[in-house]
């Protein structure tokens, strides 16, 4: 049987090479081959070019780590004007999704119909430049972006998101082709085809994995977002043509050699002007967890993050009181029995330390107390060092979680801060009622635990909820709004107090000469400023914390009827 198929094969060959050219009639001889145990005879890269083969699959590998890198690329590209939250990750990993979908089975169609490395490589080559081009195109319209987010224009962000979302609709789909042509070029028997479709998804996911890794933890941090895209499209078209050159030689190569100079020229020219055009900006960067930007106004350094909405720290040269809630975190241990002085402040941990505006303002205010500040980001503790004199001889800081840094430190503290916002997200293991027994065993006996909790003018779910999980783990726990803002301040203290302790302090307080004016300020607003702590009903978990769902309906809320920028300030 497979010698009588051999013969009427290389029979089949033969008559081939003696028909006149005639593309109909070739592709209908070629799908009768296929059809007819002789496919590995006319495949173009069939077991017998090994070398073929070994491209292919490092094709393979190339593609699937661009595909990841993309996204995660993409995310950046966005979160700089858009944020992190989790609807703009749904948002792009969805489409993202769709976009490899219809590549697929386009691809399939599409290998079938012309089964040659060379389309195969064309196709690639322009998936690869159409990539590296994303963050050229969508500048105009993710500074136009930007603009609108300061001025809070919801349609023009809308149409923003969605027409950059809408620029990756040719590189994904490009890209997704490729894995379906790889696998209908390599097949050489059916009978090996489940093999072979493993293998290429097997390596293809391998690439995927490095792809995950290289631009967040490596490329990113060294280039930025522009040259990542340009890095990895560039990748790819120069493996394209090399993929040409080895099939089918040097003249459909040179065809597509245009595309790796003129991403060349633009990494050159354009690749390395400022992200955003921010008026006063006077340092911008961006990490493997933040967009950063200081701007300057009227004298005074704002710490801004990713999209910028909310200011992270505040500075000024001689001024400390900057409204909003960082220096109501003072307030804290003063809901302790009256009389309770400055002076019995021994330690401070602040969980969200950015550039160290609330640490300057409890050395103001305590003195020179030891303060453990926990910061994940390395960049923010270097810009706050540089442009917010972030150099306290008492402050100790920490690049690491703060959940995990509180977990291992030895310390005890009078007071520990949260203000951890990742706008418009608290981190879900810091709403946790692990993490409130977690803080409270690293409490003095007199400590407080304080957090800044974002709200909408009529949505208070989150603060109740976190007020209803600390009274789980502490005996006393207040509320108090921020005035001119959407932020709110729960104190939840290590002993049973007393909301009347916090005026009886600002009385002895206000009557001695030697204490901070921002701190009586700090304790008025308190005093004017309470509201009634709620029940407890709703008990966040680490099993459980719905953070994001409540925070998103939240932030629905504030479009409609507030400012967005006013939430996690």
């Amino acid at each position: 049987m497979c010698i009588t198929a051999n013969l009427l094969c290389k029979f089949s060959v033969y008559q081939i090479q003696l028909i006149p050219a005639n593309p109909t009639r070739s592709i209908l001889i070629y799908n009768l081959l296929d059809g007819s145990g002789c496919f590995s005879s006319l495949n173009p890269i069939a077991g017998d070019n090994a070398a073929m083969n070994k491209f292919l699959y490092f094709t393979v590998f190339t593609a699937g780590m661009t595909t990841l890198a993309l996204e995660l690329a993409a995310s950046r590209l966005l979160g700089n004007y858009f944020g992190t939250s989790n609807l703009v990750w749904a948002s792009i990993i969805g489409l993202i999704l769709i976009y490899l979908t219809a590549g697929y089975f386009i691809g399939g169609s599409w290998a079938d119909r012309s089964p040659r490395l060379r389309t195969m490589y064309t196709i690639l080559a322009w998936g690869g430049f159409s990539a590296a081009l994303v963050p050229f195109i969508a500048r105009p319209v993710l500074r136009a972006a930007a603009q609108a987010f300061d001025q809070l224009k919801v349609g023009v962000l809308l149409g923003s998101f969605s027409a950059v979302l809408v620029l990756f609709i040719i590189p994904i789909t490009l890209l997704g082709m490729i894995s379906p042509f790889a696998i209908r070029l390599a097949i050489a028997d059916s009978r090996h085809a489940g093999r072979i479709s493993g293998r290429i998804y097997a390596i293809s996911t391998l690439g995927s994995f490095l792809g995950t890794f290289l631009p967040v933890l490596l490329v990113i941090p060294l280039v930025g977002t522009t040259l990542t895209f340009l890095i990895f499209g560039g990748l790819l078209t120069l493996v394209a043509i090399a993929g040409l050159w080895q099939s089918d030689g040097i003249r459909p190569a040179l065809k597509v050699a245009w595309m790796p100079v003129i991403l060349l020229l633009l990494a050159v020219l354009w690749s390395t002007g400022p992200i955003k055009t921010t008026q006063g900006q006077i340092f911008e960067r961006e990490t493997a967890y933040n967009y950063i930007e200081v701007v300057e106004r009227d004298g005074f350094r704002l710490l801004r993050l990713n999209e910028g909405q909310g200011v992270h720290s505040y500075w000024h040269p001689t001024q400390l009181n900057y409204g909003g809630p960082w220096q109501q975190f003072l307030v804290g241990p003063f809901y302790n029995a009256s009389p309770y002085q400055p002076g019995q402040v021994a330690r401070v941990a602040v969980i969200g330390l950015a550039a160290g505006t609330v640490a300057r303002q409890a050395v103001a205010v305590f003195g020179a107390l030891p303060i453990d500040g926990y910061e994940i980001d390395p960049a923010i503790i270097e810009a706050g060092q540089q442009y917010f004199d972030m150099n306290l001889p008492t402050l100790n800081a920490y690049a690491e979680d703060g959940r995990y840094g509180l977990a291992h430190s030895p310390q005890h503290y009078s007071l520990i801060a949260v203000d951890a916002y990742r706008p418009p997200y608290i981190p879900a293991h810091l709403t946790t009622q692990q993490f409130f027994q977690q803080a409270a065993d690293h409490l003095t006996q007199d400590g407080v635990l304080a957090i800044n909790v974002g709200r909408s003018p009529t949505d208070r779910t989150l603060i109740d909820d976190l007020a209803s999980t600390l009274q789980t783990v502490f005996p006393s726990v207040y509320v108090v709004d921020v005035p001119s803002s959407y932020n709110t301040m729960i104190y939840a203290t290590q002993l049973p107090t007393d909301a009347a302790n916090l005026a009886e302090n600002y009385l002895v307080l206000s009557a001695q000469a030697d204490v901070h004016p921002l701190l009586l300020e700090a304790l008025q607003i308190a005093l004017l400023n309470s509201q009634p702590t709620p029940p407890v009903d709703v008990v966040y978990t680490d099993d459980w914390s719905p953070i994001e769902w409540v925070t998103n309906n939240l932030v629905l809320n504030t479009v409609l009827f507030g400012d967005l920028d006013q939430i996690g300030q």
